[in-house]
């Protein structure tokens, strides 16, 4: 899944361990979340829209080159 999160973190000056500990995960798991190795679950990816003021869906897409099956 795309996703922005690594633009909108770095445009609040928040490292990733800040903005683990603003939505409650670890910063590995803010790493593999901007590095596409990992997709947040629909509650974290709700949680990471409202403290950015955006809607999810703005925040992540779907990797248009995967296979949806």
């Amino acid at each position: 899944m795309k996703n922005r999160l690594k633009v909108l973190r770095a445009e609040q000056n928040w490292t990733q361990e800040e903005l683990a500990q603003r939505v409650g995960v670890s910063r590995q798991a803010i790493n593999a979340i901007e590095t596409e190795k990992y997709d947040p679950s629909l509650p974290l990816a709700i949680k990471l829209g409202k403290l950015f003021g955006k809607p999810v869906e703005e925040m992540f897409a779907l990797d248009e080159n995967t296979d949806h099956g």
